[in-house]
């Protein structure tokens, strides 16, 4: 491991106790910066409202932390959106958001859209499928933005367990995504969850970055922030442990797909050869290949977009 790494491991990776709560608050108080919490959510019914209530109740109610719960619907054919406003949450759907241009599948894309509809100056982006939600989880990560002028982004770090199992969880992370950073990206092989959907950021760079408008929306954007801001600017919080819906091999293999895309496209901004990728299924004679298109569309950064920066301007 770099030195540099080292060095970094040990000054910007800290646990969610090292700032208390109150701590945390008086930051706030103090600069004056507003905090949005945005689940990006497609088919959520069964998690969602209980981790907006649980941020509601512990972050706004109990405590004046958060100032905005933002859930972007992304098409889901269930009642996510009822469920998440009836716990309190403000629902907007992807398609309502920069209607001129058609939005395309992809989590990615809904984070993306996210920054024109929630004005925190930190966003902090949680997943809709945990379980057993806490709501340390964005005081955590949100806590060394308001503390620390310096750090620009902090992504959480937490065990995945797998069917019981500690340690297990996170595959595509130690079979792509880890390999990736460590033999291209070494200032990042510090990261315990490179990959891992709860992270916040200052909306002074995410406004900077574009965003892929899939699975690779988070190597992109810490791969993307390390050149624009450098390493010390980014951190990670110990969040304890995260449970999940975990997804079946052929869709991390999808996932892994659009993730060296991704790191291909910041290597060399070349060409994709071949934007697919084929897998296998039994059926009744035999294995039967389906293929899939790989996610080849970015966004851009959204200071480049025209009803952004009119929004701002206003």
């Amino acid at each position: 491991m770099l030195e540099e790494v080292e060095r970094w491991l040990a000054t910007r990776s800290w646990s969610v106790t090292d700032r208390p709560l109150h701590k945390i608050l008086a930051a706030k108080q103090r600069t004056g910066q507003s905090v949005s919490v945005v689940l990006p959510a497609l088919n959520e019914e069964e998690t969602v409202g209980d981790i907006v209530a649980v941020i509601r109740h512990d972050l706004v109610e109990r405590v004046p932390l958060v100032d905005e719960i933002v859930v972007v619907d992304s098409g889901s054919t269930d009642r996510t959106s009822e469920v998440a406003a009836a716990a309190g949450a403000r629902v907007v759907h992807r398609d309502e958001i920069l209607p001129r241009i058609p939005a395309v599948p992809g989590k990615g894309e809904v984070l993306w859209r996210s920054l024109l509809v929630t004005g925190g100056d930190i966003v902090c982006f949680i997943d809709a499928d945990l379980r057993e939600f806490s709501s340390d989880f964005v005081s955590g990560l949100v806590g060394p933005l308001l503390t620390d002028p310096g750090v620009d982004l902090v992504k959480g770090m937490y065990d995945r367990p797998l069917a019981g199992t500690a340690g297990q969880g996170g595959r595509v992370t130690e079979l792509m995504a880890r390999p990736l950073l460590n033999m291209h990206w070494p200032q990042l092989a510090g990261f315990v969850q490179p990959l891992g959907g709860e992270y916040a950021a200052r909306r002074s760079l995410l406004e900077q970055l574009p965003f892929p408008v899939g699975y690779g929306v988070e190597l992109g954007m810490l791969v993307d922030a390390l050149h624009l801001v450098g390493l010390d600017a980014l951190a990670q919080v110990d969040l304890g442990v995260r449970k999940h819906r975990h997804q079946d091999g052929q869709a991390l293999g999808r996932m892994a797909a659009a993730i060296y895309r991704t790191a291909q496209l910041r290597l060399a901004r070349g060409h994709l050869i071949r934007p697919a990728l084929t897998q296998f299924e039994r059926g009744e004679d035999g294995f039967e290949p389906r293929t899939y298109s790989v996610d080849t569309e970015e966004r851009p950064p959204m200071v480049e977009i025209a009803e952004y920066a009119e929004r701002k301007v206003a």
